[in-house]
């Protein structure tokens, strides 16, 4: 019996997903959990298992191509079971609907476009069609409809097949095409409404021209530079009547600040990047940023790693970083401030009862967020094991939908490449964001034991925590920073 594999769904909102990369071949044997393909979608990349052992029989969809969430790809027959020869990989991407015959043509000078009265012909002429009138605004003229199904048939005395009415007489009915367009996912909704955006109004990009979230973006983007520029003319024309002089023409579309040449190299963006691009932007619209910095010791941890690293090394199996000292410390802030463990949704706020630490992974081809799942319930040590493993499975890609949804705070480390701080952006629903600068030994100002000040050489380093201004108040974020900074001073941690 053969097993059909599916696009699965990566996530809630997730409505479709793009193959990148065919891991087996028509004919190859796989096995149950075997990565068989690579997709990308706006939440992740990643490599889907087979859900059985067997034999790839067929792939219906090929690299590249964009399908609805359930769309069968492939076919996995038994073991040793041979594929047909003649099953080449389909183009099921964007499904078309398939007439059962041609279009019928319409009948010669059977209708004029002017409402004057048909002229005479042997069949009767075909009463007014009662279709609901355009939702779009398209111009008179002959508008196609769906093939009528019943002209597959043979002909017969009947009437001959009706010509598309035109849009002054009748209107169009909407098309399979056009009510999945509509059907965005709740996010591209949710924007819309929150802008009065009219779906329809907006060109799509995704499958079936359905409208992506990136297309809601630059449909916004778009509108507001319209509107400036339509502010500004009528500034500008009043300034030049004061003036007694003509009203200035209009500017010429702004280019490039930078010509490109032949010696420049373009390329498209990837998915992933598209997919940041989206949401920093997304984010920044959404959030109120702020961003505070505080420089923190963190001598009394290195020498509690100096001490104890290679024996927790052996041990465990796991290296003995500074990050899971900061996601413990973290989650010590997060109980005493649950305002910082929460999220906006409207005009309520949510404040969460798990604590499911972020934590954001560089890869070669982007950035990705796996979350620590119920981290207020681990140990150093799972702390430590826990993102050890997903910075692991993220850069080979194999995480799993689940582990890239739900984090209520995450933690961002730039600091392993140099940085001394920086102002991260909220990944939304969060209303914050911690990020880490670069631990290393300077020279500080310290007080000696008789109370007299000398510098010293320190282990330091800044932490800096973006924050959502709508929720938390500059004095919390602070208040939560201290409680952040007091804990890894002391390095009083169990190692367990």
């Amino acid at each position: 019996m053969s097993t059909q594999v599916i696009m699965p769904q990566m996530g809630e909102s997730i409505a479709e997903g793009t193959i990148t990369k065919w891991l087996k071949k028509v004919g190859d044997t796989v096995k149950r959990d075997e990565p068989i393909f690579e997709i990308s979608t706006d939440k992740v990349d990643a490599e889907i298992p087979s859900p059985v052992a067997g034999t790839l029989l067929e792939i219906k969809v090929n690299e590249g191509q964009t399908v609805a969430i359930n769309t069968v790809v492939a076919v996995i027959g038994e073991a040793g079971e041979q594929p047909a020869t003649a099953a080449p990989a389909a183009s099921e991407s964007r499904p078309e609907p398939q007439p059962a015959a041609p279009k019928p043509e319409p009948a010669p000078a059977a209708a004029p476009p002017a409402p004057q009265p048909p002229p005479a012909a042997a069949a009767p002429a075909p009463p007014k069609p009662t279709q609901p009138a355009p939702i779009d605004g398209s111009p008179s003229g002959p508008v196609p409809t769906r093939p009528d199904l019943s002209s597959s048939r043979p002909a017969s005395p009947a009437p001959a097949p009706r010509p598309a009415p035109p849009a002054s007489e009748g209107a169009q009915v909407e098309s399979i095409e056009e009510r999945i367009r509509r059907r965005s996912s709740p996010l591209v909704r949710k924007i819309a409404q929150e802008h009065a955006i009219d779906i329809g109004e907006v060109e799509g990009t995704g499958i079936h021209n359905r409208v992506t979230k990136n297309d809601i973006l630059s449909h916004l983007e778009n509108r507001k530079v319209a509107a400036a520029a339509s502010g500004a003319r009528p500034a500008a024309a009043a300034q030049a009547a004061q003036l007694g002089r003509a009203e200035p023409a209009e500017a010429p579309a702004p280019r490039p600040a930078i010509p490109i040449t032949d010696r420049d190299e373009v390329v498209a963006m990837t998915k992933i990047r598209r997919i940041t691009a989206e949401n920093m932007i997304l984010s920044k619209r959404t959030s109120a940023h702020v961003t505070t910095v505080f420089h923190v010791d963190y001598s009394n941890i290195a020498k509690l790693r100096a001490k104890h690293k290679d024996d927790f090394l052996a041990k465990t199996g796991v290296k003995l970083t500074y990050l899971p000292f900061i996601f413990r410390a973290c989650i010590q802030a997060l109980r005493e401030f649950p305002q910082v463990n929460a999220s906006i949704d409207g005009e309520n706020i949510v404040f969460h009862k798990d604590i499911n630490l972020g934590m954001a992974v560089a890869l070669d081809w982007g950035l990705i967020v796996p979350v620590i799942k119920g981290a207020d319930e681990k140990s150093i040590l799972g702390l430590a094991r826990a993102s050890q493993d997903l910075a692991e499975r993220a850069r080979t890609k194999r995480l799993k939908p689940e582990e890239i949804q739900g984090g209520t705070f995450t933690v961002t480390n730039p600091g392993v490449f140099g940085s001394l701080f920086g102002t991260p952006i909220i990944p939304q629903p969060q209303v914050a964001i911690l990020g880490v600068g670069t631990i290393e030994k300077r020279p500080v100002v310290v007080e000696d034991e008789h109370g007299q000040d000398a510098l010293g050489i320190r282990t330091v380093g800044y932490l800096a925590l973006s924050f959502d201004h709508r929720l938390i108040d500059g004095a919390e974020a602070d208040q939560f920073m201290a409680s952040v900074k007091k804990t890894l001073e002391k390095g009083e941690f169990d190692l367990g």
